[in-house]
């Protein structure tokens, strides 16, 4: 886990997040945990070494239809319905999120849970992956592409970057065992206070 306040920034100290590949297996175990055990911690948890009373949760879902990037990255006809889900958790000493996240998943392929329309039964315990159990889906792998470019204002001032500082673009695609994208993520981190970790590990010979 990262030592708490790594980064400063103005004289204020920001809490670092290291993100690591590993994390997806993590998630994985924990989906089919009770739900206690799920809620004990979550994702932003697992990166920032925080507690979940240290942390300040916001989610908003609207239903909207698939424009052509989006259908063509699931896969499906334009116009398709979509749940978009809009994330920001920050620490609750802090006024900048961790990430700003936005998170794509076809509407009828989990709509035979209404909980998962629902934004008020959000920080869901277990997050996405314990989601999609309740709808039969398991994955099987998630794919993450980094790209990294100059804020925008609005993602400056959100994120509350120091001058000069870029943003790293995560899209990140899960994968079910049937091979089917089964969630698109856009997530887009603070270049300042974000550190990137993979482990790959080798099978022996």
């Amino acid at each position: 886990m990262p030592k708490a306040y790594e980064v400063i920034a103005d004289d204020i100290p920001r809490r670092l997040a290291v993100r690591a590949n590993t994390r997806h297996q993590w998630e994985k175990d924990r989906a089919r945990k009770p739900r206690a055990t799920r809620a004990e911690t979550g994702a932003t948890e697992h990166d920032t070494g925080l507690e979940p009373r240290d942390l300040v949760f916001f989610a908003k879902y609207r239903v909207i239809r698939a424009a052509k990037d989006l259908a063509d990255a699931f896969g499906v006809p334009m116009g398709t319905e979509l749940l978009e889900r809009t994330y920001r958790t920050r620490h609750a000493a802090e006024t900048a999120p961790f990430k700003l996240v936005t998170s794509y998943l076809v509407r009828d392929m989990i709509a035979a849970n209404p909980d998962l329309l629902d934004e008020s039964k959000e920080p869901w315990p277990g997050g996405t992956q314990n989601q999609l159990y309740t709808v039969g889906i398991e994955l099987d792998r998630v794919e993450e592409r980094f790209t990294a470019r100059p804020p925008t204002p609005e993602e400056a001032d959100e994120l509350e970057l120091p001058p000069g500082t870029s943003v790293i673009l995560l899209r990140k695609t899960s994968y079910d065992i049937n091979d089917r994208i089964v969630d698109i993520s856009d997530i887009t981190l603070p270049g300042d206070r974000t550190e990137l970790l993979f482990t790959t590990s080798l099978e022996r010979w």
